[in-house]
């Protein structure tokens, strides 16, 4: 994985309550505010969602938040830049393991540049994360073995 494609960013976590046009008034704010988002998450509980969002503009964000008064947190994450392809995923999370990093999260997004995949992860230690993505290891390869036969017989 090249260095460049590692990064740590600021997700915002906003609370927002279970009504009808909470997200779409946030998002009609940060558009407005010509905010672009790169990579976000929501989740939602009985009461309320949290949306994990994460832009190019945190200045930018923390402005367009405030003047909302919604209920907001800042974390640092590490991104990742994925190429589309079977066990890109599964390479960032062994080699986090194998540094001995949680990954308390994780969500994934399209459109990163040149149609790759951006990774975002809440990890337990920033930097050791960074440092192990950015070493450079060898592709894992595909082993014949793990094609299942009934994958086979369908592509004949």
């Amino acid at each position: 994985m090249k260095s460049n494609s590692v990064k740590t960013e600021t997700q915002f976590s906003v609370l927002l309550a279970n009504k009808p046009g909470m997200l779409a008034g946030l998002c009609q704010r940060l558009a407005d505010d010509k905010v672009n988002i790169m990579a976000m998450s929501m989740m939602d509980s009985t009461e309320h969602g949290v949306l994990r969002l994460v832009t190019i503009d945190p200045p930018s964000v923390r402005g367009s938040l405030s003047s909302l008064d919604l209920p907001t947190t800042e974390t640092t994450v590490l991104t990742a830049e994925l190429t589309n392809r079977p066990g890109a995923l599964a390479d960032v999370v062994q080699r986090l393991a194998a540094a001995h990093i949680d990954v308390s999260y994780a969500y994934c997004t399209s459109g990163a540049a040149g149609g790759k995949t951006l990774g975002v992860f809440k990890v337990s230690d920033v930097n050791k994360a960074t440092k192990a993505l950015s070493e450079r290891k060898p592709r894992r390869k595909n082993s014949g073995a793990a094609v299942r036969p009934e994958s086979a017989a369908r592509r004949k």
